[in-house]
């Protein structure tokens, strides 16, 4: 009898732990990938390597994230004017039309928010020399204002717009959920809106501090803002009530930020700079500065806080760099333009946040 429950407590041990090596091996999780000229890549985290490609049926697919119970990803589609929304079981795809230039993606409240930019004409944008230049041009078309597109994934269509400033970038939302903040990159402006009317609550000019506004990033205790400055090098720091407090330098074009999951330091990607460098979130003294790849614009921390993946459009590659000693340790190669980067579990990153 003895040999026999010995038997059942070995094959139960053993289940056990058939039942466990699967469930460890996801919690590393995954990263998604979109890539401008192709489909979306998917690495897995605990290998760091390439899974497999999903096609979303679009091209020029740029902003991305993924639904809360992980069971949908939504990708911007630039040359259709839609958002995709993938069943990640079955990778069925359904599309739903937004507006004109989709770009940045987040999901809030169980909506999907996706900036539209009716002005922007594609390409890169012009050099600051010719801001002056552009903003005098007799042409209402780039002073149109963006939209932020609102979608119910349960009805299947938007269901709302938020009015922006012209070619709105990043899209934040504040600690307690009754405001959206949003990057104006056009007008020079970091613009706030009540969350529930989309009304204009305040605005920010950032001429004073720098040019085309792009990153915008809440601290996890919801007690400042960071917003990126492409033209002026640098970011600023605003208060919880949106007032300047200060202006820190950076590399050059500054876009990509995000705070670690504790609020202890803040990184900063520099796509022309060609640098990744991470900042005390409470001084804002710079700890390090990582020499990065081409065109790096997006990145995330995975899930166990442990690395840095920075998706790298003109270098084609995935850079993965340890969060702790702020050291590359691989390259995952990706030749089809890289252009944003998001986990799931969902981690702290330049495009979304647990």
């Amino acid at each position: 009898m003895k040999s026999v429950k010995f038997i059942y407590a070995m094959l139960a041990t053993a289940i056990g732990l058939s039942l466990q090596l699967p469930a460890c091996a996801a919690d590393a999780g995954k990263a998604y990938v979109t890539n401008q000229d192709g489909k979306v890549s998917v690495i897995d985290l605990a290998t760091m390597e390439t899974l497999e490609s999903i096609d979303v049926q679009a091209t020029g697919t740029r902003g991305l994230s993924v639904t809360d119970d992980g069971k949908f990803l939504i990708t911007a589609n630039k040359d259709e004017g839609t958002i995709s929304v993938v069943d990640l079981a079955t990778k069925a795809v359904k599309k739903i039309p937004v507006g004109k230039n989709p770009e940045f993606v987040r999901i809030f409240k169980g909506l999907v928010f996706v900036s539209t930019e009716p002005s922007s004409t594609g390409g890169p944008p012009p050099k600051p020399d010719d801001v002056v230049k552009e903003e005098a041009k007799d042409d209402n078309d780039h002073k149109v204002a963006a939209r932020i597109a609102v979608v119910d994934l349960k009805k299947g269509k938007k269901i709302r717009e938020v009015v922006g400033g012209p070619e709105t970038e990043g899209v934040e939302f504040s600690k307690d959920g009754k405001q959206i903040i949003i990057t104006n990159e056009a007008d020079n402006t970091v613009t706030v809106h009540n969350y529930k009317t989309g009304k204009l609550t305040k605005t920010i000019k950032t001429t004073e501090y720098g040019d085309r506004p792009r990153g915008i990033k809440v601290s996890p205790d919801g007690s400042t803002y960071i917003a990126t400055l492409e033209f002026g090098n640098n970011f600023i720091v605003l208060d919880k009530n949106f007032n300047h407090l200060k202006t820190i330098a950076t590399p050059l074009a500054p876009y990509g930020v995000s705070f670690d999951k504790k609020g202890e330091r803040l990184f900063v990607a520099s796509s022309k700079g060609q640098k990744l460098t991470a900042f005390n979130a409470k001084t804002f003294e710079k700890i390090k500065e990582i020499d990065i790849g081409k065109r790096c614009w997006h990145f995330t921390f995975t899930p166990d806080d442990k690395n840095i993946l920075l998706a790298c459009g003109r270098s084609d590659e995935i850079m993965v760099i340890d969060a702790e000693k702020l050291e590359v340790i691989k390259h995952i190669e990706d030749k089809l333009t890289p252009w944003g980067i998001v986990t799931y579990p969902k981690s702290m990153g330049s495009l979304d946040k647990p």
